[in-house]
């Protein structure tokens, strides 16, 4: 099973100088081996991943979307595939108490926000709503359940055979937790992490914004840290940068956070590739 990262930042797209290094795309994020083909999160990293050779080689494409912000769909009406009439797309993701998961999207991909519809896309595009639980795609095990994240937000899990990874790219499992990091059945999305070869996870405040930012949704570097530790993940990304964090900050908040908290983690680089 490989990772590779296309997209790391959160909230709005960032390009520039300061973030080339760890990269200025949104979420967007691969999974694949030689049976399927998995993509996590529409963001704008989606984009320059349809472009590239690789998607050409798979017939069949899954997208999971975590949930609807528009830092993790805003790059889904520029995915190449979904203009192929030669291939499948199936799109995955949460609905909402009061509408369907295609109904929530096409408020975005319709006029006036998008000059195309979803039912004119030329590929062969399949919905599938997803709660919580399992399901298989192809050879790879999914499981997913919400996270505490503001709207419905899910997290991933994804096994083959004996390895293990885990998407959770924007949460705040501390909200409400007096003894957050020490009561694992009350900490939001344990089970998706537990014992997980790779985590990747939101990191996108420090310790002093992550207090003027509670009930945001998101996590500072320390609580990821204890996050990763509490679930035992073997290796750990930190994910979703804030997008007005330098590619120096990140490096110094990092080296910072690890130092108090020792663990095998590292920045999420945009191009990164991991083998599991």
């Amino acid at each position: 099973m490989k990772v590779k990262l296309w997209g790391t930042r959160g909230s709005v797209p960032s390009p520039g100088p300061e973030t080339q290094i760890y990269g200025g795309n949104t979420s967007c994020v691969t999974v694949s081996t030689a049976d399927a083909f998995i993509v996590l999160d529409a963001g704008s990293g989606i984009r320059r991943l349809g472009n590239d050779p690789i998607v050409k080689e798979h017939k069949v494409i899954h997208i999971l979307l975590t949930h609807l912000h528009m830092d993790h769909i805003l790059g889904l009406g520029f995915f190449g595939p979904l203009y192929n009439p030669a291939q499948e797309v199936h799109i995955w993701g949460p609905a909402s108490f009061n509408h369907s998961l295609i109904d929530r999207l096409n408020r975005y991909l319709s006029p006036p926000l998008f000059p195309v519809n979803i039912r004119e896309l030329p590929a062969n595009v399949i919905f599938h709503e997803v709660t919580h639980g399992f399901f298989e795609v192809n050879n790879l095990k999914v499981y997913a359940n919400y996270v505490c994240h503001p709207g419905p937000t899910l997290g991933y899990r994804i096994e083959d055979g004996d390895s293990s990874f885990a998407y959770i790219p924007d949460h705040e499992p501390a909200l409400g937790l007096r003894n957050f990091s020490e009561e694992p059945d009350w900490t939001s999305g344990y089970a998706i992490a537990k014992d997980v070869d790779l985590l990747i996870h939101d990191a996108q405040f420090s310790d002093e914004e992550y207090e003027r930012c509670v009930g945001w949704g998101h996590s500072s570097i320390s609580h990821a840290i204890r996050f990763a530790k509490l679930a035992n993940a073997k290796k750990l990304l930190f994910f979703h940068h804030d997008p007005n964090h330098t590619d120096k900050q990140l490096a110094k908040l990092a080296k910072k956070y690890l130092k108090q908290q020792p663990y095998n983690a590292e920045i999420g680089q945009e191009g990164k590739v991991f083998d599991l």
